[in-house]
């Protein structure tokens, strides 16, 4: 596996395809998926965390259905044996999946629609030098610039494994059309971000904690589901 990879997964799924995923998760996630209230929320957790357990399962040689997870620090799911870090995220019809074996590794995608008072957003959540950024963008780019920043911003929070205790003030991202950087960090740690080509209608960062990492991109296949079939 190269230093890290990110999967692209597509969630369009028919009722005998999520049906499928159903059959792999576990109790927790079964539970889990069963208290969403909108359908659709409801399919779009049972895919994506099928389709993690379908990528896991390839890295390690095991049935999707055997992988067994445990909730680490801040509430971040882990393997329970440790043995390859791994993040998910999903919006839309679009789920990334990131793994990295040496590394700590935090994904986000997020479907890019129309929202009021963005910067008003930016200047209550993000740091100033990335507010002030956003806000000098051509006005019709601002809000998709928004959630390229968002998605930046968020894959750091993952990467760290910090949750919500590490304010979004306080640590500083590169604006886009730029390319995907971390600039400021209370803590002085090496990152490495890249931008995922998730789709037209998508902004979507990977971010490794490591100054050099590689990160390669791979799409599931559009049959994915078919493979979990026991």
């Amino acid at each position: 596996m190269s230093a890290a990879e990110v999967w692209i997964v597509d969630l369009a799924l028919s009722a005998a395809e999520l049906e499928l995923c159903g059959t792999v998760l576990d109790a927790k996630e079964r539970d889990r998926a069963g208290r969403f209230l909108r359908p659709a929320d409801r399919a779009r957790y049972q895919a994506s965390h099928a389709a993690l357990r379908l990528i896991l399962g390839d890295a390690l040689g095991l049935p999707p259905g055997d992988i067994r997870l445990k909730t680490g620090a801040a509430g971040k799911p882990e393997l329970v044996d440790g043995s390859v870090g791994f993040n998910l995220s999903h919006s839309g019809g679009r789920a990334l999946v990131g793994l990295a074996r040496t590394a700590a590794i935090g994904v986000d995608v997020e479907e890019i629609r129309p929202i009021p008072d963005v910067l008003r957003i930016a200047r209550g959540q993000f740091a100033s030098d990335e507010a002030a950024a956003l806000a000098a963008q051509p006005s019709q780019a601002i809000n998709a610039a928004f959630f390229g920043l968002w998605t930046r911003k968020e894959a750091v929070v993952k990467a760290l494994g910090t949750g919500l205790s590490l304010p979004l003030d306080r640590f500083s991202v590169s604006v886009p059309p730029a390319p995907a950087r971390l600039l400021r960090t209370s803590d002085g740690g090496a990152m490495t971000l890249a931008d995922i080509d998730a789709g037209p209608d998508y902004a979507a960062t990977a971010a490794v904690q490591s100054g050099a990492a590689t990160v390669a991109v791979r799409h599931l296949a559009q049959d994915w589901p078919s493979r979990l079939r026991r």
